[in-house]
């Protein structure tokens, strides 16, 4: 064993940049052997699930709006849609239209801002999104026009695109005004030529590949690329249905973390833009596919630095699909159904950007919430961005400086696009060799 692998380093870093929240990974190795790998959330937790005890249905969706500042109508939309089959409403379809054309937005702001401001540094050898701007600004002006279009589909119909307070149990609170629909559907056309365009420069980009196997869970839809709902479904087989979740999937505390940790019998699992492309991505529009293979681009994959890809992907067909939906006229007639509350349990999953969110209540008979449990994608993907680090790491080999360990991992760690806050700023890093 060398002198360097024998030494003791302790490495602190108040935070890892370019990520949302706060945490810490421990790594600790004895020559070419890691013994500890931990990636510690220590911010304090959220206790959302605790505080809309007592809180009547029609409170639970804005509420659950401030889980996420990024994704907040996946948080609303999978609260309401649990409800809503408690209470026996069924929504016609232009209604059911309506909030998955919320949902595209979302998904096309989220990603756009993880590609272009978070994740682009790191293949084209920035510290930072400023840095970068000076020699590749095309990339962020790209990334701020897509994120502009999805902010414009959130906004259309939930009033803002930060926290939006349009959908309501039983529908929305008012539907969109033609003048906007029409000024939204030209937005979303402007922006299909730059998803495409971004599409094919994640295709160019030198990816690392530090693939194995893993399991992979999405839902799915049979004729569809879900996203508002359909089956869970894994890559080992499995198809549950919601109510079937808690069977399978379970949480548990570990001590080194505030947030807890989510298994699927007992094991890891990845939630997330891959997992989806993985389960769905014949399920695509015919003219997606068509990109995708265009551009040499395949799945499922089992390398998780293709995520930037399957996220870009996305966003073209969150476009795609909005601008379809747009090509409609402005729906007119009522905004939401009649709602009768009744006692019971309910559950749902929808798809946030960041992967599956699962959402359970128990009522009472006046629809106030007498319990309920909810699983972000980052409490579902922690388990396994630990197991991605370990055998990643291990294959990048611990020869390299704490410096070069540390940005390695860091990422790495960004493929998941975690968000930190939502599962409870990252990165504390602390190595010690012997």
């Amino acid at each position: 064993m060398t002198k360097k692998a024998r030494r003791r380093i302790a490495l602190k870093v108040p935070f890892v940049t370019r990520l949302e929240g706060e945490g810490s990974l421990e790594l600790s190795a004895k020559g070419n052997r890691i013994d500890k790998l931990h990636l510690a959330i220590f911010e304090p937790p959220r206790l959302f699930e605790k505080f809309l005890e007592g809180r009547g249905y029609q409170e639970v969706p804005d509420l659950n709006a401030r889980i996420c500042g990024i994704c907040p109508m996946a948080y609303q939309l999978t609260s309401i849609q649990a409800m809503e089959q408690l209470f026996g409403i069924r929504l016609p379809v232009p209604l059911v239209q309506l909030r998955k054309l919320m949902n595209l937005g979302e998904w096309v702001q989220s990603h756009a801002l993880h590609i272009h401001f978070l994740a682009a540094p790191d293949f084209l050898g920035f510290d930072h999104a400023l840095a970068m701007a000076k020699e590749y600004p095309e990339v962020l002006q790209r990334g701020m026009q897509l994120q502009e279009a999805g902010n414009a589909l959130m906004a259309l119909l939930g009033g803002r695109s930060v926290h939006p307070v349009g959908l309501q149990v039983g529908g929305f609170g008012r539907l969109p005004d033609d003048a906007r629909w029409h000024e939204v559907r030209g937005q979303v056309q402007q922006a299909l030529p730059a998803a495409e365009a971004l599409v094919r420069w994640t295709a160019e980009l030198a990816l690392p590949d530090y693939g194995h196997d893993f399991t992979w869970v999405s839902l799915t839809e049979p004729d569809a690329y879900a996203i508002n709902g359909g089956r869970i479904t894994c890559s080992t087989g499995l198809s549950l249905d919601y109510s079937e979740y808690a069977h399978h999937f379970a949480e548990h505390q570990e001590p080194h973390s505030t947030a807890l940790y989510s298994l699927l019998d007992g094991e890891d699992y990845l939630v997330g833009p891959l997992a989806r492309m993985n389960n769905g991505f014949e399920r695509l529009s015919a003219e997606v596919r068509a990109l995708a293979r265009d551009c040499g681009l395949e799945f499922p994959s089992r390398n998780m630095f293709t995520s930037i890809q399957a996220r870009a992907l996305e966003i073209y067909w969150a476009l795609f699909e909005a601008s379809r939906l747009l090509a409609e006229e402005c729906p007119t007639g009522e905004a939401s159904l009649p709602v009768t509350s009744r006692a019971g349990e309910c559950c749902c999953c929808t798809e946030a950007p960041r992967g599956m969110i699962y959402h359970h209540y128990r009522l009472d008979e006046r629809g106030r919430v007498l319990s309920c449990s909810i699983i972000p994608p980052t409490s579902q993907n922690q388990a396994r961005i630990e197991q991605d680090l370990r055998a990643s790491v291990t294959r990048f080999g611990l020869d390299h400086s704490d410096q070069e360990l540390k940005l390695f991992c860091e990422r790495l760690i960004r493929n998941y696009d975690p968000c930190i806050s939502c599962s409870t700023h990252f990165l504390q890093f602390r190595l010690r060799r012997e």
